[in-house]
């Protein structure tokens, strides 16, 4: 079906979607903030609890009394109508986004829109082409010939929780492989960035053939709302992305109903440099990471850990590096490092500098907010030498454009550091030995690897963390079948 693109603006971006239609919210409207000017530049739908259980009593109806969860083709269809729908508005998404995220504008071309967007075909493709029925042929159980069979099937409802560094991404990590997988959806967004899920639900209800109940998205400030998605029975399963705190509450929540968790949590990850590496290259790609998106991103590695005769060289080079990597005006494109989501966010980042002098860091470069920039919610990128890795400040994630240098005496030494950490999520390592390196990546817990600038971010390739960085993968195929059950059938013959 062939619909026309509508125009999408801030005042289109004040309704919820529930059960196929935009409405207001119960509550009224909410403020929408630019981080880079202070501004409010808009409102978003305020939902109560009866609006939520509205979105939930929606996508159980949807998901129970409709055969989408049985007709693959169709979730094929929908999935790449959306994909179509969205990329057509890319441009008007692509400045709504900087200015709600206050991400900086070459990311929007990447993962914070585009690559999303686009992802929603591989999902569509795997809604087609994976292998519903297994056949497990046939066995003699208990004397009785019977032919035996697997069939996956979508878990049901789906609440997904999602947090403001980078919504597009995680929203659609969560809703693209559960609606593939056959279920029905209640996305609850940040409220700090709730435009980014409205204008989706607005694309969805008037450019696309989803059915009504199938995706919901509920905007608010309440953050209750989450907790009803968790506590309530009728949903089957919780996918939650945000800090490993609230993540130990939403299990909680969860289990008097012992519904399915996918949890991807906190990282405090490491930037491995061995002795063979190129260490210029090494601390100015470790640099680059930290300051990209002013280091709102969990997998972003936030220690650095160099040979220790290097120690020096590595703090100048680094320093070099973020030099030329201020933080400035997100709509600029050469603006790598743009503002901080909310002021909150920066007193956090802001107390967490105090923290680091009073361990007795030394702040190298950065360390305040950006002279020349008198609003938005800026912070200078931050190299903090002098503590080790038993400082909160190399323990504790910070989420801001903040990288601590630690000292390593040897491979085994850097394994081990990595490693010492209540965190698992990401990690890096620089090195010319692939046997070394190689002993690096067996070495390391953690969910990925990018090895000497290796970028593993794709559709394809599963995310997720050990330790307290989280359960689950979400992306590709282990992430979709996040999203399943498995029955077995078998029939005497």
């Amino acid at each position: 079906m062939t619909r026309a693109s509508l125009p999408l603006r801030p005042d289109t971006a004040t309704d919820l979607l529930v059960d196929g239609a935009l409405i207001p919210g119960s509550g009224g409207v909410f403020d929408v903030v630019n981080p880079a000017t202070e501004e409010v530049i808009g409102q978003a739908a305020e939902a109560t609890a009866s609006d939520m259980d509205r979105a939930i009593e929606a996508a159980r109806r949807a998901f129970d009394r409709t055969d989408w969860s049985r007709d693959h083709a169709f979730r094929a269809h929908c999935l790449r109508q959306l994909r179509d729908a969205l990329l057509a508005h890319a441009d008007e998404l692509r400045e709504l986004t900087v200015a709600e995220v206050g991400c900086p504008t070459f990311l929007t071309h990447g993962p914070q829109l585009v690559g999303p967007i686009t992802d929603l075909g591989y999902f569509a493709d795997l809604a087609e082409s994976y292998s519903w029925i297994t056949d497990l042929g046939e066995a003699s159980p208990m004397g009785i010939k019977n032919r035996r069979e697997l069939r996956a099937e979508a878990i049901g409802v789906v609440g997904a929780i999602t947090p403001w560094n980078f919504p597009h991404q995680i929203n659609f990590a969560k809703i693209g492989p559960a609606l593939a997988a056959g279920c029905t959806v209640v996305l609850k967004p940040a409220p700090d960035t709730p435009w980014c899920a409205a204008l989706v639900g607005k694309v969805i209800a008037e450019e696309t053939d989803f059915p009504p109940g199938v995706v919901n998205i509920v905007t608010s400030t309440d953050h209750a709302l989450g907790e009803q998605l968790c506590t309530d029975p009728r949903v089957d399963l919780v996918s939650f992305t945000g800090s490993t705190d609230t993540g130990r509450r939403v299990m909680a929540a969860a289990a008097p109903t012992l519904k399915k968790v996918f949890l991807e949590l906190g990282g405090k990850s490491a930037f491995i440099v061995l002795d063979d590496a190129d260490l210029a290259a090494a601390c100015s790609m470790a640099a680059f990471s930290v300051v990209t998106h002013a280091g709102q991103g969990c997998a972003i590695t936030t220690r650095l850990l160099v040979p220790r005769e290097k120690l020096a060289a590595a703090v100048e080079l680094t320093k070099n590096a973020m030099a030329g990597l201020s933080a400035a005006d997100p709509t600029d494109p050469g603006t790598v490092c743009g503002p901080l989501i909310s002021a909150r966010q920066r007193e956090r980042v802001e107390n967490y500098l105090r923290l680091a002098r009073e361990e007795g860091g030394v702040i190298e470069i950065g360390g305040g907010r950006p002279a020349g920039l008198d609003r938005g919610f800026f912070v200078e990128p931050t190299l903090i030498s002098g503590v080790g890795n038993s400082a909160r400040v190399a323990q504790e994630e910070i989420f801001g454009p903040v990288l601590v240098i630690i000292p390593h005496d040897g491979d085994d030494d850097a394994i081990d550091l990595a490693n010492d950490s209540p965190y698992g999520l990401s990690g890096a390592v620089w090195g010319t030995s692939p046997e070394r390196v190689n002993a690096v990546v067996d070495g390391v817990r953690t969910g990925t690897m990018g090895v000497n600038g290796g970028i593993w971010y794709s559709a394809d390739v599963p995310f997720g963390g050990y330790k307290q960085s989280g359960i689950g993968r979400e992306m590709g195929r282990a992430g979709f079948e996040e999203y399943l059950e498995i029955k077995a059938v078998a029939t005497p013959v």
